[in-house]
């Protein structure tokens, strides 16, 4: 059986649209880093833990998470991928697009991939 898709959501990760997100897809693991111990851990901590539990990351963050994702594929470690969703994009557009992913990709396709959404 193919890997499914797994999120994490990081600190500042809206709530709205992780939440929209389970009631669309309520079989998606998606995770808040607060839901497993990770709410003050930094990015390198956040990247490390996704990369050890094989989660795509999810952030708000286009300055400092896309900066040390790259840092991680430069140095030739696991990375499961990260989505960047600028704030502004609507909510229900972010649902879509991370809906979609779930839906129509496997894990694998976002392996040392940094993704501005939606797409």
């Amino acid at each position: 059986m193919a890997a499914k898709i797994r999120y994490l959501a990081d600190e500042q990760f809206k709530s709205a649209i992780v939440d929209g997100v389970k009631r669309r897809l309520p079989e998606l693991e998606i995770t808040r880093v607060q839901d497993v111990g990770l709410r003050t851990a930094s990015d390198p901590e956040v990247l490390r833990f996704a990369a050890l539990e094989n989660y795509i990351v999810l952030t708000h963050d286009v300055r400092t998470m896309e900066t040390f994702a790259r840092n991680r594929i430069e140095a030739g470690l696991p990375m499961p991928g990260v989505f960047v969703i600028p704030q502004l994009v609507p909510i229900g557009q972010a649902i879509d697009a991370l809906a979609l992913i779930a839906q129509c990709s496997q894990p694998e396709e976002w392996t040392d991939l940094i993704q501005f959404l939606p797409l």
